[in-house]
């Protein structure tokens, strides 16, 4: 019975912070520019193409070619995972951006969706190893199912991303990262459309499997002639488990030079997720920011009533914070309310929550998404928007 509690409490609050799902970094359009550019190496077909712009220094252009946004091959590719945890694609791709922004610079580099491996590829290589498929990244599976004994799924996805450089009106392909995203936990089933079962993965033994495949990733990707003589950054992503109230993190990564085919150093990262308000028994990484951010709460609560929940993730590079997302439910029903209720939020968030970092808050009721507030890292005052009603 405890657990059954346990579960709809977890399921609450993860309703409540649904705002995890909407990353701080993502490649941003803006107006079109270089409509005349021609096509360069990484293209099927030579046609017109264009950069989306960028709205900050901090964001990648993306790439338009003959009319139409260049979508990734392979995008979404996974093991299926029981009920999953719909945090861990959105903090995959973000944190890919963050990790790429390392080596390839927004100022020089721009942003397209991988194009060299297919659904079909990396669908195969996130399978187990086994007499069909050789290219199987995952161990074969050794017939126990013990929680122990097994071979479970180290492996869960494998993405690309592609970073381009501009010569003479021409784009050319000057860079790829590749993110690997291991289990924290292996979800089976003894039999088919029985209970769910768990074998955990340590953080060691994930990083130390992912670090081995990895290797044969890079290998594998430098037979394709496209891949040969770029370089190659790959970089390891913890899944969170199911039942977490916040996405995975990125634990370490490494730069490839052109031509390279073994993976010789790797960097390792201190990326943390954190609920606020802190759970009982644990502590955040900064005391000021849960101090900040319960300030901001309180306030919020005694002016308006009316509010479900007041909740936020926040993202960390060691014990330093890196962005806020809040989330609050509301019982709002008045246009008039909510739009006094975001007012007074502008005020509020600049007061009471950390300053040189972006951070973004959603109000959300029954209804959906009723206003909007973000803030970049480089401004002091929050802009705001609220949805109309009708």
């Amino acid at each position: 019975m405890k657990t059954f509690r346990r579960k709809q409490v977890v399921k609450r609050l993860r309703i409540l912070i649904a705002l995890a799902t909407v990353p701080l970094f993502l490649a941003a359009c803006g107006n079109l520019s270089s409509s005349n550019m021609s096509s360069g190496s990484g293209s099927s077909k030579t046609g017109s193409t264009q950069l989306t712009g960028q709205s900050t220094d901090g964001d990648y252009e993306g790439v338009i070619k003959s009319g139409h946004y260049q979508t990734s091959k392979s995008r979404g590719v996974t093991n299926s995972q029981d009920s999953g945890n719909t945090y861990n694609l959105k903090s995959f791709e973000s944190g890919m951006l963050n990790v790429s922004k390392k080596v390839f610079s927004t100022k020089k580099y721009v942003f397209q969706e991988g194009q060299y491996l297919s659904s079909s590829t990396v669908q195969n290589w996130l399978d187990r190893q086994s007499k069909s498929n050789d290219t199987g990244l995952n161990p074969k599976d050794n017939g126990s199912k013990s929680p122990d004994k097994r071979n479970p799924v180290y492996i869960q996805a494998l993405e690309e991303q592609d970073y381009m450089t501009q010569k003479n009106n021409k784009l050319s392909l000057s860079g790829v990262t590749v993110g690997i995203a291991v289990n924290s936990v292996d979800y089976y089933k003894k039999e088919q459309y029985g209970a769910t079962y768990e074998t955990k993965i340590s953080k060691a033994a994930g990083l130390a499997y992912a670090k081995k495949a990895a290797n044969t990733v890079l290998q594998r990707m430098r037979q394709k002639s496209a891949l040969k003589n770029v370089p190659i950054v790959i970089a390891i992503y913890r899944q969170a488990s199911n039942d977490s109230l916040v996405g995975g993190t990125f634990m370490a990564y490494s730069q490839n030079k052109a031509g390279a085919t073994t993976v010789k150093d790797w960097t390792a990262l201190g990326q943390k997720n954190v609920v606020f308000p802190v759970e009982s028994g644990q502590s955040a990484p900064n005391s000021n920011d849960a101090s900040s951010f319960t300030n901001f709460k309180s306030q919020v609560e005694n002016f308006f009533p009316n509010l479900s929940g007041v909740t936020a993730q926040a993202q960390y590079d060691g014990n330093t914070l890196q962005g806020m997302h809040v989330n609050i439910n509301t019982q709002f029903y008045s246009q008039t309310e909510i739009i006094s209720f975001t007012q007074y939020l502008q005020t509020a968030a600049q007061k009471y929550l950390p300053t040189g970092v972006p951070i973004d808050v959603k109000v959300s009721s029954t209804d959906g998404v009723q206003s909007y507030l973000s803030r970049a890292s480089g401004e002091k005052k929050f802009a705001s928007h609220v949805f109309n009603s009708y």
